[in-house]
């Protein structure tokens, strides 16, 4: 486990002899040394219900005591009790993370609209600040054209401008400038 050098001195305190006993096992197991209360321990280790009258930081174990430096739950692994001793010991406060419920799903993506090769085109060439006459001559189309597949694309898109248009065309990698 530790090494002498590393040894702390712990005192336990619970609220029945039982949970006192247990705690006193769990403390030789680190390879600690148990010391009463009186003693200038260390750290403290309890149940969290004891009535510690302990002048050392304390780590409570389950039910958290107010005056507690540490606090973890009854469940607890040996590891995380030893590193909760140390890191009291230490002046540090510890405290179990709290755990989160996490939705990994991906989120929805936007629908894919299906816009026609020459809405893309023409949303292309509103990106690039033509006019419809621009994109007329520029796509070799009628300007009455042009207007139509803008009117078009306003409606997929759900834009109100030209510009609303293509940052929404950008933003769904449907164009790029």
């Amino acid at each position: 486990m530790i090494s002498s050098g590393d040894r702390l001195r712990i005192a336990v305190a619970a609220s029945d002899s039982a949970e006192e006993s247990r705690l006193a096992a769990l403390v030789a197991r680190l390879g600690h040394e148990l010391v009463p209360p009186d003693a200038l321990p260390d750290a403290s280790l309890t149940d969290g219900s004891a009535d510690a009258a302990c002048t050392s930081p304390m780590v409570a174990l389950g039910s958290p005591a107010e005056d507690a430096a540490g606090v973890l739950p009854e469940d607890a692994s040996t590891i995380q009790i030893d590193a909760a001793l140390r890191a009291v010991a230490a002046g540090l406060t510890v405290r179990m993370a709290q755990r989160q419920h996490r939705n990994f799903e991906p989120l929805p993506d936007e629908p894919r609209l299906a816009l026609t090769p020459r809405e893309i085109e023409v949303l292309a060439a509103l990106g690039k600040g033509f006019s419809n006459k621009d994109v007329a001559r520029y796509l070799g189309i009628s300007p009455h054209t042009v207007k139509f597949h803008v009117d078009s694309l306003f409606r997929k898109l759900g834009a109100a401008s030209r510009a609303e248009a293509v940052a929404k065309g950008l933003k769904q990698q449907i164009v790029e400038l």
